[in-house]
C-alpha cells in the first residue's frame, strides 16, 4: 500500500506534464501560419510640364536715368543791362520755339544803327561826288584829246575808295542793326528751363550763360546692356558712311510715380561712342518722343529728366524651350519622365538663363514631361508618380 502510494506521487504529476506537452504540441502544429501582406513604399509625387512646340520672343532689360536729347546754355550775343524777362524764364517753365525769354536795353544799339545810317549817307554822297568828278574829268579829257590817259586822270582810284567807304559804312550798318534784334534773346526750340542766372537790372555780357534749357520733343536714356545680353537683340551700332539714328528695337520704359507704375514706349536709336572701360557695357540710347504729353492717358506724368527707369528691350526671335529656372539641375540638366513613370537625366543646351526661368535650345522633344518639382535623392531610373501636368514651349523646327 505505501508502494502504490509512492508510485502514485511520482508518475501522476509526470502523466500530467507529459499529456499537456501533447496537447501543446498538436495545436501548435495545427496552428495555420497567418498571411503576409508587402509593405508598399510610396513613389515621390512630382509636378511636370509637356513640351508643346511655340516660338519665343527674347527681351533685355537694363536701367537708366532719362536726359533730355538736346540741352543749350543760353548766352546773350550782345552787353547790357537787363530790362525784361519773361515769366516762362523760370526754372521748370515751359517755352516755344522763337519764344521771347529776355530783353536788354537797346537803346544803345538804337543809338548804333542812327550813326551806321549816317556813316552810308555820307559815303553815299562821297561816292556820288567822286564818279560826278571823274565824269568830268572823262569830258575834259576827251576835249582836249592829248596824249595817253591814266587812271588818276579818270580818277579810278578816288572812285575806288569811295565805293569800299560806302561798302564798309553798309557792313556797319547791318551789324548795328543785328545787335540791335539780338538785344531780344529769344528760344531756339520749344523747351524747358533747366535753370537760370539772370533777373532784370542785372548786366549780361556777351558769351556769359544766362540760363540752361533742354528740348522736349524727346528724351533719352542710356541703357547699359552686359556684352553677355548682345546676342539676343540687334542693337543699331555704328559703321562709318552710315549717319543719323536709325529705329531700332522698340523698348518698354517703366516708372514709379506717386505709388504707381507708369509706361512709355520708345525706340533704341543708336549706340554711344565707346564702351564703357569700367563696366565693360555698350551704352545703348532708347528715344521716347513727346515725354511731356499725356499720350491720352489722363493722369500720367510726363517722362521728366532725372527720372529712374526700367527698361526691357524687345530682342529676337527664337525656338526655344520656356522653363522655370527651379527645373534646371547642375547648370545644364533636367529630369524628364519616361512614360513608365521613371526618372531620366537629361543634358540640354541653355539658350538664356534669367532670374525666375530658363530658355533651353535644344534636349526636349515635343510630348516629353519635365520634371519641375525638387526630389531630394534623385536617382536616374526611380519611379515617380506625376500628380499635375501643364504645357511648355519647344522650339519649333
Amino acid at each position: 500500500m505505501k508502494v502504490v502510494r509512492i508510485v502514485l506521487q511520482v508518475l501522476l504529476p509526470l502523466a500530467i506534464l507529459g499529456i499537456g506537452w501533447y496537447v501543446a504540441v498538436t495545436l501548435v502544429e495545427a496552428r495555420e501560419e497567418p498571411e503576409t501582406e508587402p509593405i508598399a513604399i510610396p513613389l515621390p509625387l512630382v509636378q511636370v510640364l509637356e513640351v508643346k512646340p511655340t516660338g519665343q520672343r527674347l527681351t533685355v532689360t537694363a536701367e537708366g536715368t532719362v536726359v533730355p536729347r538736346t540741352q543749350t546754355e543760353l548766352v546773350p550775343e550782345i552787353s547790357g543791362r537787363v530790362v525784361w524777362v519773361s515769366p516762362s524764364l523760370a526754372s521748370g517753365g515751359f517755352f516755344e520755339k522763337d519764344e521771347e525769354l529776355l530783353k536788354v536795353d537797346r537803346r544803345e544799339y538804337e543809338l548804333a544803327v542812327v550813326r551806321a545810317r549816317s556813316a552810308v549817307a555820307q559815303a553815299e554822297l562821297m561816292l556820288a561826288t567822286e564818279q560826278e568828278e571823274a565824269d568830268l574829268a572823262r569830258r575834259e579829257w576827251e576835249s582836249l584829246g592829248k596824249g595817253e590817259p591814266t587812271a588818276l586822270t579818270f580818277r579810278e582810284p578816288q572812285v575806288a575808295q569811295a565805293q569800299a567807304a560806302l561798302a564798309s559804312a553798309r557792313a556797319a550798318l547791318a551789324q548795328a542793326e543785328y545787335d540791335l534784334e539780338r538785344t531780344v534773346v529769344k528760344a531756339p526750340y520749344a523747351g524747358r528751363i533747366r535753370s537760370k542766372s539772370v533777373d532784370v537790372g542785372q548786366f549780361v555780357s556777351r558769351g556769359a550763360p544766362v540760363a540752361r534749357v533742354y528740348a522736349v520733343d524727346y528724351a533719352e536714356v542710356r541703357l547699359p546692356i552686359p556684352d553677355a545680353e548682345l546676342a539676343y537683340v540687334d542693337l543699331p551700332l555704328a559703321f562709318r558712311g552710315r549717319a543719323g539714328d536709325v529705329n531700332g528695337p522698340k523698348v518698354t520704359l517703366r516708372a514709379q510715380f506717386a505709388g504707381r507704375e507708369h509706361i512709355w514706349q520708345g525706340r533704341i536709336v543708336r549706340t554711344e561712342a565707346e564702351i564703357d572701360p569700367q563696366s565693360r557695357m555698350v551704352q545703348a540710347v532708347a528715344r521716347v518722343a513727346n515725354p511731356y504729353g499725356q499720350g491720352g492717358r489722363p493722369g500720367r506724368p510726363p517722362l521728366a529728366v532725372g527720372m529712374f527707369v526700367e527698361a526691357e528691350i524687345e530682342g529676337r526671335w527664337a525656338s526655344s524651350v520656356v522653363l522655370p529656372r527651379s527645373a534646371l539641375r547642375g547648370g545644364d540638366t533636367v529630369y524628364v519622365i519616361d512614360d513608365g513613370g521613371r526618372l531620366e537625366f537629361r543634358a540640354v543646351d541653355v539658350l538664356r538663363a534669367e532670374r525666375e526661368r530658363v530658355l533651353v535650345r535644344s534636349g526636349l522633344q515635343e510630348g516629353e514631361r519635365v520634371c519641375i518639382s525638387n526630389i531630394e535623392t534623385a536617382v536616374e531610373g526611380m519611379k515617380v508618380e506625376v500628380v499635375a501636368t501643364e504645357e511648355i514651349a519647344v522650339p519649333v523646327s
